[in-house]
């Protein structure tokens, strides 16, 4: 999932905090324009990176916010992997897109190693601004999605051995990461400088969605503990973060609701950040079957049969509500476009939270043998990889450029403190 970010650069910065609203006034650029480095000289457009001064400058402005890439590359195979129904040779193609993101999360860990090593005052900037810390969640859902692959897919080219303990150690660290931001971001807002009304949007999910995501990774992860105590605590532990996240969420999508209502959608840059709110809807629908399947692993048999019509009764009322807010999101997203909807790594907002709809389409169509759930996992998976294609092309080409890598547009100082 992706940020709001300033046009210029493409980072998750916006020009002005949304604590004092989500206006923009950065200068608009497009992919086609010349390349000026940060000294403000226009180089060949021809070669790598000729945005930038030198090619370590791509070191020195690399938020969380890029880990949107690694999540919105691995919900297109992990989605492929549980649809209900599976074309020749798409197995094989899925398992090539869990490589691809997985190798963005190595290279992504290696690149932001070398960001905190050499500049660090940046990185804990990110930490601390008000805007860009929220885009920790990233790191914390990327981690768990390649993990997640890995043991569905992975084991195809790894084994069934590595591949289980890969998960389980990507799954560890991106829940024990995601616990931590879930509590420290929603800390740092509630005991910095009060929100401006009308600042809320989808970036303020991004910090509560992790344990909601490792709730589904960590259903998979069941059957492979013995039966016993550890098997019960692995899941009960994932219904406490379905719980946690799903509260959370709430209370941020109606103050973004709110937002919509009385402020109207805001400028272009933030637009995308509304398909944001399909990820905790449709994470939910897919964490509640996929527990519900592993119930009857860990729980007695009563609790094990409410723990699956669970899944149905919760699923299918959010699975509704989710294609509404996918209707408006969408229908906002064109009108914006009409007058221009410039790209930014925002638009990967587009990507993981409709591959979070996939699967909890596919989960309610295996679980209640749906010709309905299944043709809406189907059209849906077509227009998640129809968006990925788009902006993994986007993003590809801005990154060869270096316009990607650009230091974020000036803000005004009182904009971008924000309370310990």
């Amino acid at each position: 999932m992706s940020t709001p970010a300033a046009v210029r650069d493409r980072s998750p910065i916006p020009p002005k905090d949304p604590r004092t609203g989500p206006e923009t006034s950065a200068r608009s650029t497009t992919d086609d324009e010349s390349p000026r480095t940060r000294s403000g000289y226009a180089r060949p457009p021809g070669r790598v990176l000729s945005a930038l001064d030198r090619p370590a400058d791509l070191f020195r402005h690399l938020g969380p916010n890029w880990f949107a890439c690694v999540m919105g590359t691995g919900i297109v195979a992990n989605a492929a992997a549980g649809l209900p129904l599976h074309a020749p040779g798409l197995r094989p193609l899925a398992t090539a897109v869990w490589a691809l993101a997985a190798l963005l999360l190595l290279a992504l860990t290696a690149a932001w190693a070398v960001h905190w090593t050499r500049h660090r005052e940046a990185a804990l900037g990110h930490a601390r601004h008000p805007v860009a810390a929220h885009y920790w969640g990233a790191p914390a859902m990327a981690l768990v999605t390649v993990g997640a692959g890995t043991l569905s897919l992975g084991r195809d080219w790894i084994g069934a051995e590595a591949a289980l303990g890969v998960d389980a150690v990507l799954w560890s660290a991106g829940t024990l990461l995601g616990l931590a931001t879930c509590v420290w971001i929603p800390y740092r807002a509630i005991t910095g400088r009060p929100a401006a009304a009308g600042s809320a949007f989808g970036g303020w999910l991004m910090p509560v969605v992790p344990p909601m995501v490792s709730a589904a990774g960590g259903a998979a992860l069941v059957s492979h503990l013995p039966p016993g105590q550890g098997r019960l605590a692995l899941l009960l532990a994932c219904y406490a973060m379905f719980g946690i996240s799903l509260f959370a969420a709430l209370l941020v999508l109606t103050q973004v609701w709110g937002r919509l209502v009385h402020h109207g959608p805001g400028p272009a840059a933030l637009v995308p950040t509304l398909w944001l709110v399909l990820g905790p809807l449709g994470q939910s629908v897919t964490a509640a079957n996929l527990l519900g399947g592993a119930a009857p692993l860990a729980l007695p048999g009563p609790y094990a049969t409410g723990a699956e019509v669970f899944g149905f009764l919760y699923g299918v009322p959010v699975w509704g509500f989710a294609m509404l807010w996918l209707a408006l999101a969408a229908a906002l997203t064109v009108r914006t476009a009409r007058g221009g909807l410039p790209f930014s790594l925002s638009w990967w907002s587009f990507t993981f939270p409709l591959g979070t709809c996939v699967t909890g389409s596919s989960a309610l169509a295996l679980r209640l043998d749906s010709a309905l759930f299944t043709g809406a996992a189907l059209a849906l998976y077509a227009l998640l990889v129809a968006a990925w294609v788009t902006v993994a092309w986007r993003t590809a080409r801005g990154a060869l450029s270096g316009r990607l890598f650009l230091p974020p547009a000036p803000a005004p100082a009182q904009s971008v403190s924000a309370g310990s």
